[in-house]
């Protein structure tokens, strides 16, 4: 059975990124490590954020190509993440981990998830 459309562009988003300085094991989703058995290393806070806002931006890319109501700063908030700036205001670096271009109309249009192009342009091709 095929992956569903979503579930395709997740994986290829997945893919694609580069999780080389991902920590150093794999954590299941209900991990807690008050009960882990094992003592691997922790990263420091803010190790954590940057592992996080990667995740958020991996995420929110597939995310955004899918649904034209997507806001960016709601779901890095809704991940824990704090999407302003020290004076409180929407922060850019947010919007800015995105790969879009904007269109004359003001709208966005993002890269199809797994690539760098967009919908409607023709793929490059290796010689």
């Amino acid at each position: 059975m095929a992956l569903s459309r979503v579930a395709a562009e997740f994986a290829a988003e997945i893919n694609q990124h580069d999780w080389s300085d991902a920590p150093y094991r794999a954590d299941r989703a209900g991990h807690k490590r008050a009960v882990d058995r094992t003592n691997s290393p922790q990263l420091e806070p803010q190790q954590i954020e940057v592992l996080k806002m990667n995740v958020a931006w991996v995420t929110g890319q597939v995310l955004a190509f899918n649904d034209p109501n997507f806001n960016e700063h709601e779901f890095f908030e809704a991940c824990g993440l704090n999407p302003r700036t020290t004076r409180g205001q929407l922060s850019g670096w947010v919007t800015n981990g995105l790969r879009f271009e904007d269109a004359p109309d003001g709208s966005r249009r993002y890269q199809i998830p797994g690539t760098y192009e967009y919908e409607g342009t023709v793929p490059a091709t290796s010689s």
